[in-house]
């Protein structure tokens, strides 16, 4: 007994020490990863955003713009084309597209937050462009940026940023969904038919009033006390002459009658 005792109390031993050491010990063998390796890993600085972004580039959009950016029959070059061009050509969801022809129309971005900033800053490595612009709507002056809204963006957007329609079967669209950052954008590249607002038109002041406007029209007061659709004075203006015509015409109408049964 006295031997089996020793036996037991040695093999307890062992096992007590056994397990911690199990615990400590790093683990010899992994379960292999049901996880396809992602090709927007983490970047830790500059350098490795303009790696992914050039993989997602040679992935997904040089078939139009070729290889580095050069171009092709398909789309255009993109060599100094700048960040905020292809900020706001991803972020509002016109790129990538379909169907090269016509006019790339707005939807959800087809790109993450993260590969959108690697894309923008491959782009942006293609050459000197317009970079992204710093907006602070709040330093903005909203009745400025009424005048310069109606002067430069009306005649093609509509009064209220309602859209409207273009030559050649284009047409300039809504702004009531768009971001304020991609308004700065859109004014400083000029996309599509829009013209170019550098610095030298519109400066940072400007532009942050006409963002401020621009961003007032997608929900703006309606003292009057009915919206009407917000499709535009001209619109509006139109909509009530005919009501109020039509209320007239019945009245009188209505009154002739009465007075042909009297007779």
């Amino acid at each position: 007994m006295g031997a089996v005792a020793s036996v037991v109390a040695v093999t307890a031993l062992g096992l007590l020490l056994w397990q911690p050491a199990q615990a400590q010990s790093p683990t010899t063998t992994t379960a292999p990863s049901t996880t396809a390796p992602s090709t927007t890993a983490a970047p830790t600085g500059p350098d490795d955003l303009v790696a992914i972004g050039e993989q997602l580039f040679d992935t997904g959009c040089v078939s139009c713009h070729g290889q580095g950016g050069v171009g092709t029959a398909d789309g255009p070059s993109l060599l100094g084309a700048g960040e905020a061009a292809a900020d706001f050509m991803l972020r509002t969801g016109r790129m990538p597209l379909a169907d090269p022809q016509g006019q790339s129309p707005s939807k959800p971005p087809a790109y993450s937050d993260q590969e959108i900033q690697a894309l923008v800053a491959y782009v942006g490595s293609l050459g000197q462009g317009t970079p992204i612009p710093q907006i602070d709507v709040e330093a903005g002056d909203l009745v400025e940026g009424g005048e310069i809204f109606r002067a430069n963006c009306a005649a093609c957007h509509g009064a209220a940023g309602v859209g409207g329609a273009l030559s050649y079967g284009n047409y300039a669209p809504s702004l009531h969904d768009v971001g304020e950052v991609q308004i700065a954008e859109a004014v400083r590249v000029g996309p599509g038919q829009m013209p170019v607002f550098d610095e030298d038109v519109f400066d940072e002041h400007q532009l942050n009033s006409l963002v401020a406007y621009v961003v007032y029209l997608q929900d703006p007061a309606d003292p009057g006390g009915f919206s009407l659709g917000r499709v535009g004075p001209v619109a509006e203006g139109y909509l009530i002459w005919v009501v109020g015509i039509s209320v007239v015409l019945v009245f009188v109408r209505w009154i002739t009658r009465r007075r042909t049964s009297h007779d």
